[in-house]
């Protein structure tokens, strides 16, 4: 630690560990009293210029990022097909969509059990963010070298 100060003129220095929480809070509050001030973008009771199909398919993604290892989460994208509120439930189809289909079946698991998983910790992770009851309705879909097809990439919004 030493040798880094002695080094470089910082103004600040904080050794922190991500894993075990140590100074991070620290770290913030330090970023955050130095963040210069702005006009406000949006209505305080907006989060985003984004909708809530986006947020339920980055909700979904961070459970497939969760509950998965090796290429699969990086060859995913999720497409929320439907979203259909009412008082009593908000109901939800999103496809999966991967790059082979050998990847369908690490997705789905030995009798649906790993898919069935992910819906689950889905589910429960967008009813915390909507405060709402939830009934997500997961499919996976192959559609070869989706992250190479121009078009497909300007539906998904990815390239204008």
């Amino acid at each position: 630690l030493t040798a880094w100060q002695d080094r470089f003129s910082f103004a600040e220095f904080f050794p922190i560990s991500a894993l075990k929480s140590q100074n991070t809070d620290r770290l913030l509050e330090f970023i955050i009293a130095r963040l210069p001030h702005g006009p406000k973008y949006y209505p305080d009771d907006q989060l985003s210029n984004r909708d809530m199909r986006f947020f339920v398919s980055e909700m979904i993604r961070e459970q497939i990022f969760l509950n998965y290892r090796e290429e699969i989460p990086y060859s995913t994208e999720v497409v929320v097909q439907q979203y259909k509120e009412s008082p009593e439930i908000t109901r939800i189809e999103a496809v999966i969509f991967v790059n082979r289909k050998t990847q369908v079946s690490i997705l789905v698991g030995k009798g649906g059990q790993s898919i069935k998983t992910l819906g689950i910790a889905a589910r429960k992770r967008i009813e915390e963010f909507t405060d709402q009851r939830i009934h997500l309705e997961l499919f996976v879909k192959t559609r070869e070298n989706w992250r190479d097809d121009e078009k497909h990439l300007n539906q998904l919004g990815y390239r204008k």
